[in-house]
């Protein structure tokens, strides 16, 4: 066993399923592990401390945390965004960052594929009126379904690349709207780049990926709405904020073809009066897309197999990057 102190600090029950026992064991064999949680991270055990693995929870690292662990070098962090605890205390220690951002994008879009996929034979609307009216029927004309059917995508980061190769393998028409990516590098993942009108207006199933910045508060505001086609599905399991909820709201209410699958809304959760909860085409489901369960033990899985790499000194396979390079990735 390495005299490596590698210390478990974060959340005690993300802790918990991103590092189970069978994992702690085998991390064991490499490191000397102890547990910390968020709350213990002062004391003597904190000072031999070089290796953190973390999950949500993980404390931000100002100067005060940093004075705790003199001996810090690395934190691998079991979830996604890291730019709320790197500060530049942490980077000018030359911490090494590492993040399962890829990993919690693969739940998230097995997610949308699958509600996409649903959307396109309109599934929410059948299901609605056959709810309503008691009547087992439906018209010739009335389903889509998935052949040649067009998604949009909006934002083509760590997600929204994941959800077009899932749909690549169907005969769908991709289209995506992400204002830092070419065409050139679109056509590597099979979809082709349209403006934010047409993005909405060409859709039948509209999904949102686009990260929370201030340029993208309020993105998706009744204007772009308005344009979705008659039967049309919006997706969101990106960030609430994006999304303008009173325009959202008010559009549904006029436009009761439409559905509205909503994974994240502003603010989280919604109000206990909103009418979110009444509307019959919007459908909540309470920010269950990400990483849940034992999906939450794969992030630590490939945290722990980048500790090795770097215990081992080669190339990490999941280092955070700047901020800046960060910012346009959902």
């Amino acid at each position: 066993m390495s005299s490596c102190t590698t210390a478990l600090i974060g959340d005690p029950s993300c802790l918990l399923w991103a590092y189970p026992d069978s994992l702690r064991a085998e991390i064991s064999r490499r490191v000397s592990l102890v547990a910390m949680d968020r709350w213990q991270v002062q004391g003597h055990l904190a000072r031999n401390v070089e290796i953190i693995l973390s999950s949500w929870g993980m404390p931000r690292m100002d100067q005060e945390f940093l004075d705790h662990f003199p001996k810090l070098r690395a934190v691998f962090y079991a979830a996604g965004e890291a730019t709320y605890f790197v500060t530049s205390a942490s980077r000018d220690r030359g911490i090494v960052v590492s993040n399962a951002k890829q990993a919690n994008a693969i739940p998230v879009a097995e997610y949308t594929t699958s509600v996409a996929l649903l959307s396109l034979k309109r599934f929410w609307h059948f299901m609605r009126q056959t709810h309503r009216t008691k009547v087992w029927k439906w018209e010739i004309g009335d389903a889509i379904g998935s052949y040649q059917a067009t998604v949009g995508l909006l934002s083509l980061g760590a997600v929204g690349r994941k959800v077009a190769q899932m749909l690549s393998h169907h005969e769908i028409k991709l289209i995506g709207y992400d204002p830092h990516l070419n065409q050139e590098h679109a056509d590597e993942i099979g979809v082709h780049l349209v403006s934010l009108e047409e993005l909405f207006s060409c859709s039948d199933v509209l999904t949102v990926h686009a990260p929370h910045l201030p340029e993208t508060v309020n993105l998706v505001d009744a204007s772009l709405l308005q344009r979705m086609k008659p039967y049309a599905t919006f997706i969101n399991t990106s960030r609430g904020a994006v999304v303008n909820q009173d325009d959202l709201i008010s559009v549904l209410r006029q436009r009761p073809d439409m559905t509205a699958v909503l994974d994240v809304t502003w603010p989280e959760p919604p109000e206990t009066d909103s009418p979110l909860y009444a509307l019959e085409n919007v459908i909540l489901t309470p920010h269950i897309a990400g990483s849940l369960g034992n999906e939450v033990t794969r992030l630590g899985r490939w945290m722990v197999d980048d500790m090795y790499r770097f215990l081992d000194g080669r190339p990490l396979k999941h280092q955070h990057f700047s901020p800046e390079s960060l910012a346009n990735i959902a």
